[in-house]
């Protein structure tokens, strides 16, 4: 038997079919840690196997966003960016720093035991007050890092 991906399973109950194009996009979004846009994705994509369109690379981000296997994010820069939600090593939840003057996108996940409290006391509250369920969030955190502060 053929060993399988980690996000064979996904593909399968999504009753979606597994493409080359799909696989490469997946792998590239998998080997690196910054935020891609389509337009690099895209380059990546076409140096592998020129015969893919940018259509293409669309469809598929977002396929891979309504399996879950994905995450759009819109920093403030006019171009939407992506990065995997799940990987085999269980990515974790973060949130993200931006600097306003050069648009470096920082990672954040080193959360302290007050953060992770004020969350969770957030989303009780409104559980209560508006009878609304968090299943997910997005945080964005726009300033100035440590070598623009500098300049």
């Amino acid at each position: 038997m053929k060993n399988k991906c980690w996000w064979h399973d996904k593909f399968y109950n999504f009753g979606a079919r597994m493409t080359s194009t799909r696989r490469t996009i997946i792998d590239i979004l998998h080997s690196t840690r910054e935020h891609l846009s389509v337009e690099d994705i895209f380059k990546k994509v076409h140096e592998m196997n020129p015969s893919t369109g940018l259509t293409t690379v669309y469809r598929t981000l977002d396929l891979l966003e309504q399996m879950g296997m994905a995450q759009k994010y819109i920093f403030g820069d006019g171009k939407a960016r992506y990065e995997l939600a799940i990987n085999r090593k269980g990515k974790g939840y973060h949130h993200h720093l931006v600097c306003v003057k050069c648009k470096t996108i920082i990672d954040y996940s080193d959360f302290t035991n007050n953060e992770i409290e004020l969350f969770k006391a957030t989303k009780t509250k409104l559980l209560k007050k508006y009878n609304f369920k968090i299943v997910n969030h997005v945080t964005y955190f726009y300033g100035l890092c440590g070598k623009c502060q500098n300049l």
